[in-house]
């Protein structure tokens, strides 16, 4: 059985899907068949609430008067980049600030977003046409013209978990790593995730319409760092990380609720997202694909106490959201970077978005690469 997204959205507009989650519809297929889901299934709601450094957001100030050309901005004390016009940001989220290591531009967006004051300090050389060489005040969401997040790296396909073999601690973007592979931490939230409900990106693409942050943004484009992976399991999903998104949407829309900023020891700042995509059940193919259980999805463990991070092992999501593993012959605890509770929230908030009608699906206007390679930074000899 097939279905367009025409089909789907007409009956969202008549209050006839039916949703479920991607948790329930892997439920349900242990009883009913692809084919039945196909039938009975319109929209699948997949989740994730996690740290995503690779985040941040443009900001249009409005003109002073005078007017002033930035080129040296400060929010709360956070450099922004000042090469975009005149009073044009952008703040990614791991920049900190000058007196406060453990603050930084996530915190910056967090508070904006929740309508909080923020100091804006600038400088620039003056021009005839933008005499102005400093100013000093306060900005907000809703005295600033625009406020975008652009995220150019977000909801990796299968991050792969970490530990670390070392005698010493390690502090990192995956949380303190205990030695002699003491504990294990992994931030994908299993068969809830989006990229591995939809591991070839049929209905996923550029244009797709989401849930960002408690907002609707889109998919601007494929992520930085995306790749096609050979490396699949026996239900053809990658067992490594591969595909990434590029996210876009409008932060005086989103809910405070839906993004928490956050500080890694010795690391630095980050920022949770949350990110809600729905899968229209197309045809049979693809309502198999979001039948896929933790104890399906395999992914890697890496040593980051080595350069390159070499693979230690293969486990899979049921495993790793137990609680413990089985690592070098001795029992070793895992534990999330991301938050499954909040992404079963997102995902039912989705679902009844979609099912009252607030939410309708789009289908992609370009789809991604079918091979894509990463390449790395070498040095100049």
């Amino acid at each position: 059985m097939k279905k367009t997204y025409d089909e789907i959205n007409k009956k969202i507009a008549a209050g006839e899907a039916v949703i479920l989650t991607a948790e329930e519809v892997s439920k349900m297929a242990e009883t009913t068949s692809p084919e039945e889901i196909a039938k009975n299934v319109d929209v699948v709601t997949t989740a994730t609430f996690g740290p995503m450094c690779s985040s941040g957001a443009f900001i249009n100030f409005g003109h002073a008067d005078p007017p002033i050309r930035m080129e040296k901005i400060f929010l709360n004390g956070v450099e922004a980049y000042g090469g975009i016009a005149a009073v044009d940001t952008y703040i990614g989220v791991t920049q900190v600030s000058r007196d406060n290591p453990r603050y930084g531009g996530a915190h910056v967006i967090e508070a904006l977003i929740a309508g909080k004051d923020i100091e804006l300090k600038a400088q620039a050389p003056g021009t005839d046409c933008y005499p102005r060489k400093s100013i000093n005040t306060k900005i907000n969401r809703d005295s600033v013209n625009e406020m975008i997040m652009f995220n150019p790296r977000n909801a990796y396909q299968n991050y792969p978990a970490a530990t670390n073999s070392t005698s010493d601690k390690k502090y990192t973007y995956m949380g303190i790593l205990l030695p002699k592979f003491g504990n294990v931490t992994y931030s994908t939230s299993g068969e809830l995730s989006p990229l591995l409900n939809d591991p070839e990106m049929r209905t996923i693409g550029i244009g797709t319409r989401i849930f960002l942050c408690g907002a609707q943004g889109y998919v601007s484009w494929h992520g930085t760092q995306f790749r096609t992976s050979e490396e699949l399991n026996t239900q053809g999903i990658p067992i490594s990380s591969s595909a990434t998104l590029a996210l876009i949407g409008d932060m005086k829309e989103m809910n405070p609720a839906y993004l928490k900023a956050a500080y890694y020891e010795k690391y630095g700042t980050s920022l949770f997202v949350g990110i809600g995509i729905p899968i229209p059940i197309l045809d049979e193919d693809i309502a198999h694909r979001v039948s896929i259980k933790n104890r399906e999805i395999d992914t890697q463990i890496c040593d980051y106490g080595v350069n390159g991070h070499p693979v230690v092992t293969t486990i899979n999501y049921e495993q790793l959201q137990s609680g413990k593993i089985t690592l070098n012959g001795k029992k070793v605890c895992t534990a999330p970077m991301s938050s499954l509770k909040k992404a079963r929230e997102i995902a039912e908030l989705l679902k009844n978005q979609i099912r009252n009608g607030k939410f309708y699906l789009t289908e992609p206007v370009q789809q991604f690469p079918k091979v894509s390679e990463l390449n790395r930074l070498k040095e100049i000899d």
